[in-house]
């Protein structure tokens, strides 16, 4: 059994009721396990396949899940950027391989399901790209009508098109992703669509198998260190939850240090953590070619602060010019191609061994959060063009310099 918590008051509410954030203090809820109750142990999990759903046990999901056999990534081991930065166990964990090609897969197949369970008709988000292609996707799959708000010209067209070709509703808006949420979360609880973006709780649930799995794919121990981009803070705040209810099942003995990476033109969570602020101040105009992680005002800050701060993480930003080499790195040297978005976690170790804040002996792992092609704009621009010759053996010897 579980129930919706708030994380601030710890009001609790029923699990069939449609709300989003507390109705007394207006802070995150969080859905809670009865742990001690629970009958699982890993012995049955590793019977089933490496999956979201072969956590089901932690999964709020009581019916038949909307699924397209999300999850089970790769955890890659960087050989060769790993040898530059004298750091042996440093890992990457794929979600670009996810069915749309990231990491909010695993949290739309929780959302979608539990849309279906609570009976609602219609769903909706705002994006900066992965969440729409994500939701089209997964209402397509279970034949709910669509609804996604962008910012206009803000968005990677290998995302608008995924969210097009599967059937949704496409609005841009003139305005950034801060505005576009605001408002896709009146429209919610106005008209009573079922809100998919990070601030409901039941979508983080799926986003924290990332954890599970590494957790696996470790051979059951956990890393020093978990490096995350940070740009609504949900996934790395889902992360965190997930691995202390690990802890609290005694499936693993000790939570990795939670470290969060921004943009530089987009860093209010890095900001809060430099300053020791209490509480997030909001960047009202986010700036960078990572479009996945150009938000301001992340949802999940308060959750995110918590997650860095309990565990003796960290956060840090990144240029666009260190996004940008570390994407081109990931694809030439360890042949990984992601997102710039998804660059920026490794990006930020780079720069975290430098300051002498990772230390070399620490297992690291980095969560590349989307595909290559989800941005192939970004891509072409920084490549040379395919060189054109004529169609004779000549030509082609002259070219290759033979």
């Amino acid at each position: 059994m579980y129930r919706l918590v708030c994380v601030h008051c710890a009001a609790t509410y029923a699990p069939e009721e449609i709300i989003y954030t507390c109705a007394r203090c207006g802070h995150l809820l969080a859905a809670e396990y009865d742990l001690e109750t629970l009958d699982v142990s890993r012995e049955t999990w590793n019977r089933r396949p490496l999956a979201v759903w072969r956590y089901r046990e932690l999964l709020p999901v009581r019916g038949g899940p909307v699924t397209l056999q999300e999850g089970g990534t790769p955890l890659y081991r960087l050989t060769r950027i790993g040898e530059e930065l004298g750091l042996s166990g440093l890992y990457a964990k794929h979600e670009g391989m996810n069915p749309t090609g990231s990491f909010k897969d695993r949290g739309m197949t929780v959302g979608v399901s539990m849309a279906r369970e609570l009976g609602m008709r219609s769903v909706a988000c705002a994006s900066t790209g992965n969440t729409s292609a994500s939701l089209a996707a997964y209402a397509a799959a279970a034949g709910i009508p669509c609804v996604v708000l962008l910012p206009a010209g803000k968005v990677a067209l290998g995302k608008v098109a995924q969210a097009l070709m599967h059937g949704a509703q496409v609005i841009s808006i003139r305005g950034n992703f801060d505005r576009a949420l605001e408002m896709v979360h009146e429209l919610c609880v106005s008209h009573g669509l079922y809100l998919l973006n990070s601030v409901n709780p039941y979508r983080l649930e799926g986003q924290k198998t990332i954890g599970f799995e590494v957790i696996d794919q470790l051979g059951g121990e956990a890393p020093d260190r978990m490096v995350l981009p940070v740009g609504n803070a949900g996934n790395i705040s889902a992360v965190h939850k997930g691995l202390r209810e690990l802890t609290a099942l005694g499936f693993v003995d000790r939570m990795p240090m939670m470290t969060g990476v921004q943009a530089e033109g987009s860093r209010p969570v890095v900001n809060a953590v430099e300053q020791n602020l209490p509480e997030l101040i909001p960047e009202p105009n986010p700036e960078t070619v990572a479009t996945a992680i150009r938000i301001g005002a992340p949802v999940n800050a308060e959750k995110a602060l918590a997650a860095i701060r309990t565990t003796g993480g960290t956060a840090i930003s990144v240029t666009d010019d260190e996004i940008l080499a570390m994407q081109r790195d990931l694809a030439r040297k360890e042949g990984i191609g992601v997102e710039p978005a998804s660059a920026a976690s490794v990006a930020g170790v780079r720069k975290l061994i430098d300051a002498g804040v990772i230390d070399r002996d620490e297992q690291v792992v980095c969560v590349v959060t989307g595909h290559l092609l989800k941005d192939p704009e970004t891509v072409v621009r920084q490549c040379k063009p395919p060189l054109e010759i004529d169609a004779d053996l000549q030509s082609l010897l002259s070219a290759l310099r033979l």
